[in-house]
């Protein structure tokens, strides 16, 4: 990665809490501690509100909510630069009828475009289409 804004979808933390994901495990390690280490990795919101659904549906006795309480702290909220706004609603709506994505994976192109984000590190949509100047990006 070079000197641009890059956004990280949410399974990119869910992958680096879990180590049953095998190599994804460890590239969404590495990922993370980059975001956290160059100050470029972004999310949003919906990131956070995503990851605590998951992990504390997935991995209920592994993640306590004081546990979950200090992952929000030291991790994600440190790279949280998008908030709910107006706005962002409707930029997401113009990228759900221009792409036919879901309401959410066009809520989080829309704030990865919104942070001036340059790619989006996810495997959950069509890796190399660009969406609102954002480039989606396959790491695993």
């Amino acid at each position: 990665m070079n000197d641009a804004k890059y956004f990280l979808h949410t399974t990119v933390f869910v992958y680096a809490f879990d180590p049953s994901a095998g190599e994804k495990h460890h590239i969404a390690k590495a990922l993370v501690k980059r975001a956290l280490q160059d100050g470029l990795g972004v999310i949003s919101f919906q990131v956070i509100q995503e990851f605590c659904s998951a992990v504390r549906r997935k991995f209920a006795s592994a993640f306590l909510p004081q546990d979950l309480r200090q992952y929000v702290a030291e991790v994600l909220a440190p790279l949280c630069q998008v908030q709910s706004s107006i706005h962002l609603y409707h930029s997401c709506l113009d990228i759900c009828q221009l792409t036919g994505y879901s309401f959410y994976d066009s809520l989080i192109l829309a704030a990865a475009a919104s942070a001036g984000c340059k790619t989006l590190l996810t495997e959950d949509l069509q890796a190399g289409q660009t969406v609102a100047g954002v480039q989606i990006v396959n790491p695993f």
